[in-house]
């Protein structure tokens, strides 16, 4: 046998649908397993019960809190909220984008690319791997929609992020790095999450759990549902029922920390370069403790 033929991998085997369908109950009872809870199903409809007893919000609020026990009494309202006083500390945020093409230009990144916005939520989405200064030339050189780095794992910015332990369990800081127009479209995630915005402006649209009734959902996987509608560019001749959706605007600015409930539909969209890191709770969700 040949060295190339040794090398060559096995043929994907498709999945009969009742093996699917057994991986993915096994899978979700993993995820259930982590989060503390009987099951993601049983967790997602306590979390969009539970958010039908919330008082409607004109704006999210703006805090400082004293430590994760202030923290935690205010996340089991179920509700956003910013966070001040955190972010602005980090070493990473009292840099300037210039860090990222004088120290990092040869960080290997992995790209959103092609309209990875109306692809979002598909396994199968556009993706191209470069480094990091490729990244950057590229992204100022896009006319069309610029790509997007977004839910990366980067150590190196990390090592200049001092998060705070509000969360028992979390999962480990995801990175999102882009110029103007670059956007994560609406969705939630059944997970309760610190979102810290550490250079640039975004615009952030958020929806309570339960109006997911008016947003015509799509499962992505358990945890994670899209929505084709576009709050910033609403076309309710596609989708009647998002009239009836409540939508919150939230401009988060450097040093700005948002909390989102698990649920919560939130679509980010960048306004001017942008760095922005996030991490995920891997626990029973907040507004679940009051249920």
């Amino acid at each position: 046998m040949s060295k190339e033929a040794s090398n060559r991998l096995p043929p994907r085997r498709i999945l009969t649908l009742e093996e699917a369908a057994a991986k993915k109950q096994a899978l979700e009872q993993r995820d259930a397993e982590i989060r503390g809870v009987s099951s993601i199903h049983a967790m997602r409809e306590a979390i969009r019960q539970a958010s039908r007893t919330l008082p409607v919000m004109a704006e999210v609020p703006r805090v400082k809190l004293r430590d994760a026990a202030a923290f935690r009494e205010r996340a089991m309202q179920g509700l956003p909220f910013l966070v001040d006083c955190v972010v602005g500390r980090w070493p990473l945020a009292q840099q300037t984008p210039a860090i990222l093409r004088e120290r990092y230009a040869q960080l290997h990144v992995r790209a959103r690319v092609g309209d990875y916005i109306g692809t979002a939520f598909a396994a199968d989405r556009a993706m191209q791997d470069m480094t990091m200064l490729e990244y950057l030339d590229l992204a100022d050189a896009a006319e069309g929609l610029p790509p997007y780095l977004g839910n990366l794992e980067l150590r190196e910015l990390n090592s200049m992020c001092h998060w705070p332990t509000w969360f028992e369990k979390m999962g480990p800081p995801r990175f999102w790095i882009g110029p103007a127009r670059t956007m994560t479209p609406l969705h939630c995630d059944y997970d309760d999450n610190i979102f810290a915005q550490i250079w640039g402006n975004k615009r952030i649209f958020l929806s309570p759990p339960h109006h997911d009734e008016y947003l015509y959902p799509r499962e992505a996987n358990p945890i994670l549902f899209g929505s084709p509608f576009n709050p910033e560019a609403p076309d309710y001749g596609a989708y009647p029922l998002a009239h009836q959706a409540q939508m919150i605007e939230v401009l988060v600015q450097p040093g700005d920390m948002l909390y989102v409930p698990a649920g919560w539909y939130h679509q980010v969209h960048a306004l001017t370069f942008s760095l922005s890191s996030n991490r995920w709770a891997r626990g029973v969700p907040y507004v679940m403790r009051q249920v």
